[in-house]
């Protein structure tokens, strides 16, 4: 499958506009090209389909309209935002949020959902961190709600602080986001603000108009349409000199080239507001994502570097930090920021390269030969004079192969090329065919 991208006048699925991919096989023509969900990977979870070239009924498109409608949540977000003024002004006793619904509950609807269970006493400090009293959502492919440990939270926070930013478009980080928020309750000096854009609506019952906007990041689609729209386009003007960052965390299984799409779109906006004088220079961005995506990122942004900085998260049993060897989190920030500014903490065993002019983990070894400190996983890797290049300790050169892999592997597959021109020497997403 490859994709094709988000396309003008694309037909619509309860996630907003479908994006165009084509079929492709070994060696064969281009296929058929298909709309698909942007969202949605898996086809239980949105099974939205349907050729280029077909022709749809008038009654089918009705349908259509009808059950995208009716796929809508039952609340807009203004109605959520006056519901959450009048939960907020009832004593702690008449306070109840549904865990079926995942919804706040006002006592006129109790009734409503007396079969279901519902926590009791919600407090204000349960409301100011809604990621914990929402069940994330863990489908990898749509949401992936693995959330931010406090660890790699507070690190992100503090570095935004010490870099001077003022303004967070948090693009899929709500847990950077609520720290944000509670953080500039709490502390009147603390002038950092954050706006949250995601695709789970559920934060519209916690957060105004001006602090969230429904979101997708695989189409670039507010779904509170130009509204909504306008509200981010203020939100990156940068007023008074307050700088703005974006920060995002994708799904990992979501599609590198969708994302890229929608986070230059995102950067065009920020390169828009007239005020700034950007003078071509992009908007500074943290992209968080697992280091084996590095090549498919740097394709899309050659200004981006990765850093060595392992994120891990709350929910998640492989990405945690403190592990050793192949267990650490194989996430990082990938970033357009120059890398020397980036400070990793040393008390977690990150220092300074003086050759490299950035922070590396300690298990990462200045390669003399490379020239730089080649490790992408935190631990120390060797040098293959053949392959001329550094690569994991537990690889060995294979004379079959012509390239260093794990020792016990099979060597027939290497006759195998590309999947949609069976030519060698690439791989099927940097096949020239597809351009």
């Amino acid at each position: 499958l490859a994709l094709l991208g988000p396309a003008p006048g694309a037909p619509c699925c309860p996630h907003g506009p479908a994006l165009l991919f084509v079929k492709t096989s070994q060696g064969k023509e281009e296929g058929r090209r298909f709309y698909a969900c942007s969202a949605c990977r898996d086809r239980k979870d949105c099974n939205f389909f349907q050729w280029e070239d077909e022709k749809v009924s008038e009654t089918r498109l009705a349908a259509r309209e009808e059950y995208n409608r009716s796929h809508q949540p039952s609340f807009t977000h203004r109605q959520n935002v006056d519901r959450y003024k009048n939960f907020v002004l009832l004593p702690s006793s008449k306070r109840r949020f549904c865990q079926e619904c995942q919804q706040l509950l006002l006592p006129a609807e109790w009734e409503k959902h007396s079969d279901h269970q519902f926590l009791c006493d919600i407090t204000t400090a349960q409301l100011k961190s809604p990621s914990q009293l929402l069940y994330p959502l863990e489908n990898k492919k749509t949401n992936a709600q693995y959330l931010f440990a406090d660890r790699s939270c507070q690190f992100l926070l503090n570095l935004l602080t010490d870099l001077g930013f003022r303004r967070v478009l948090s693009v899929g980080t709500p847990r950077l986001h609520e720290m944000i928020q509670s953080k500039a309750s709490q502390e009147e000096q603390f002038g950092v603000r954050s706006l949250l854009l995601d695709i789970d609506f559920r934060y519209s019952q916690f957060y105004t108009e001006d602090e969230f906007c429904h979101y997708n990041m695989f189409n670039h689609h507010f779904f509170g349409g130009e509204a909504a729209c306008e509200t981010c386009r203020k939100f990156l003007c940068e007023e008074n000199g307050e700088r703005v960052i974006m920060v995002t965390d994708p799904p990992f299984g979501g599609l590198v080239e969708a994302l890229a799409s929608s986070f230059k779109k995102l950067m065009a906006m920020w390169s828009e507001t007239e005020k700034g004088g950007h003078d071509n220079k992009e908007m500074p961005m943290f992209w968080i994502f697992p280091y084996f995506f590095e090549s498919r990122i740097l394709d899309f942004f050659p200004s981006f570097s990765m850093m060595d900085y392992q994120v891990d998260y709350d929910n998640h049993a492989l990405y945690k930090h403190g592990k050793t060897g192949r267990r650490q989190s194989p996430v990082r920030i990938f970033t357009n920021l120059t890398p020397s500014m980036i400070v990793l903490p040393e008390e977690e065993g990150y220092r300074f390269c003086t050759v490299c002019q950035r922070y590396v983990s300690s298990g990462n070894q200045h390669c003399e030969i490379c020239n730089s400190c080649t490790s992408k996983d935190g631990r120390r890797w060797k040098h293959c004079v053949l392959c001329k290049k550094c690569v994991k300790p537990s690889w060995f050169h294979c004379n079959n192969c012509n390239c260093c892999t794990l020792q016990k592997h099979s060597c027939e597959k290497t006759g195998v090329g590309c999947f949609v021109c069976g030519k060698a020497g690439h791989k099927r997403s940097a096949c020239p065919s597809l351009s």
